[in-house]
């Protein structure tokens, strides 16, 4: 008798293992983690003919947009990421359907977190926020999935208590102002990642680099803008030393429990710029302050 082809299946859930350990949680989104290579084309003499191989291979990074609903290790591995502790993960990308059944899978080796993107946070925005993490690998095998059930995390509802108007904003010395933030712009934290190629190796070598840390920009009404405008002009325009600044960003949810903290050290402002002026407008008009940093650190809270 012929042997039955496997249904096809609509992907549902999304999950990652690390380390060989069971799922460490789901994730709303994966893009990218695809094979691919150059094609090499060689011409010989005269001859109008053209030969074709296939080069080297080329890992794909993955992708990822993750919530609260992942487990310790991976906030650990958030956090070391942030501390510039070089940390190497094996793992797999799982693939299950509605019933939480693996379908696929997708191994991969020496991984690296390259970037994480941090959402834009707005108080007129109630709806829920994710982060991306971008993670480059040296290699990546397509299997089929065991069919076992994937467990669903504990605290994967709480993905939905993580909304873009609860956070809180702190700058040192700008306390009284910081309270009426409107809006935290979108960030980016990343790691470059330098390929070495080496004899006898198709696929190259994948080695961290330094870490950069973003500019932050944020929103505040302009009746509260003076005390940064007045900082700004001592430390950018007169030349005054007044001192570095530290600060923080904190997400919580709606009963107002803490859910994780970016902190940032060796900051200062290095733009003030107020809105477009419109006469038909009847918005709040508010200033846009950027402020670079020096270092960043992630903590968990949850």
């Amino acid at each position: 008798m012929p042997t039955q082809q496997p249904r096809s299946y609509a992907a549902a859930h999304f999950a990652l293992e690390l380390d060989g350990k069971e799922e460490v949680g789901l994730f709303k989104s994966i893009e990218g983690g695809s094979i691919k290579t150059d094609v090499m084309t060689y011409q010989n003499g005269t001859s109008f003919d053209r030969w074709r191989q296939l080069g080297k291979p080329k890992f794909e990074d993955l992708k990822l947009q993750v919530g609260l609903s992942m487990s310790k290790p991976f906030y650990t591995w958030l956090d070391n990421f942030f501390q510039k502790k070089v940390e190497r993960k094996t793992g797999a990308i799982v693939a299950a359907d509605f019933y939480y059944s693996e379908r696929a899978r997708r191994e991969f080796k020496e991984a690296l977190i390259k970037e994480i993107v941090f959402p834009k946070l707005d108080g007129s925005d109630k709806n829920s926020v994710y982060m991306g993490v971008s993670i480059a690998v040296e290699e990546l095998v397509f299997k089929p999935g065991t069919g076992r059930e994937l467990s669903k995390p504990a605290g994967f509802e709480k993905q939905k208590s993580w909304t873009s108007n609860n956070f809180r904003f702190r700058l040192d010395g700008f306390e009284a102002q910081c309270k009426r933030i409107s809006k935290i712009d979108s960030f980016t934290v990343k790691q470059n990642v330098i390929e070495y190629h080496a004899g006898g190796f198709l696929a190259p070598i994948k080695c961290p680099s330094q870490v950069e840390f973003p500019t932050i920009t944020f929103y505040v009404p302009e009746v509260d803008s003076q005390p940064f405008a007045e900082h700004f002009k001592k430390r950018g325009v007169d030349g005054e030393l007044p001192g570095r600044l530290t600060g923080s960003i904190t997400t919580f949810d709606s009963e107002g429990i803490d859910l994780f903290e970016v902190s940032f050290d060796g900051a200062d402002i290095c733009n003030v710029q107020p809105d477009k002026m419109d006469a038909g407008s009847e918005d709040i008009k508010h200033v846009k302050v950027d402020i670079y940093c020096e270092k960043m650190a992630f903590k968990y809270l949850g």
